[in-house]
């Protein structure tokens, strides 16, 4: 999408899929009835989509910080006592 609108480079995609590649991303493994279920009901609770709702799930349960500058998420994470990374933004 960001090479379509022009705001990145074919090259600037490469060079950041390549530094992808050499983070040490782990894939976690739930099974998917639990996950959803406790996705679907944060989301509710909090007023959240899926897709923030599971950053959320994740941090929770790895007891991490979560980085956004969402301001729906954010309040999410101070109401569930999840720590934020503090951004400059």
């Amino acid at each position: 999408m960001a090479e379509r609108k022009k705001r990145l480079s074919e090259a600037d995609s490469t060079r950041f899929i390549a530094l992808l590649t050499e983070l040490p991303i782990i894939i976690e493994q739930e099974p998917p009835e639990r996950m959803i279920k406790e996705i679907l009901a944060l989301a509710r609770e909090h007023k959240l989509s899926s897709y923030d709702a599971s950053y959320l799930y994740l941090a929770m349960r790895k007891g991490l910080p979560i980085a956004t500058i969402d301001n729906n998420l954010l309040a999410a994470a101070k109401r569930s006592h999840v720590p934020v990374v503090k951004s400059n933004l």
